[in-house]
């Protein structure tokens, strides 16, 4: 049995983008926002939030029970502050928010409580699974 383990990263997120496309929707704001407080612009690919999500699900499958706090230190970045030292920035937590309402409510993640976090779903597992099966 192929898992996503065994699939190439960047193509995984790419076809899963491509299959979430038609089942979630992109927020009004999405083509106006930074993703973090470490970049100076917003991205540039249209499709950026179809690949964030997908992204996200993918860190969710393969890290276990997981928040927001963790997928914010996931997706930072370096801060770049001037003539000052850069640091560490967190991504933003309102689209990591709102990329797991929207798994959730097409029934891939859910939330669980000892530990606290959210989970891929059976239904979610065989998503990614037939993907990852057909990227091999």
């Amino acid at each position: 049995m192929v898992s996503i383990r065994d699939a190439d990263a960047t193509l995984l997120v790419k076809k899963t983008a491509e299959q979430l496309k038609g089942k979630i929707g992109m927020p009004a704001w999405a083509n106006y926002v930074k993703t973090g407080v470490g970049k100076e612009r917003p991205p540039e690919d249209p499709d950026w939030w179809y690949i964030r999500v997908a992204s996200v699900l993918r860190r969710i499958y393969l890290d276990g029970p997981v928040g927001v706090s963790r997928l914010r230190s996931y997706y930072g970045s370096k801060h770049r502050r001037g003539h000052k030292p850069t640091h560490f920035a967190k991504g933003s937590g309102n689209i990591i928010r709102k990329s797991l309402q929207e798994l959730e409510k097409i029934g891939l993640i859910a939330k669980t409580e000892k530990p606290r976090g959210r989970i891929i779903t059976p239904e979610g597992q065989k998503f990614l699974n037939t993907i990852a099966k057909g990227i091999k």
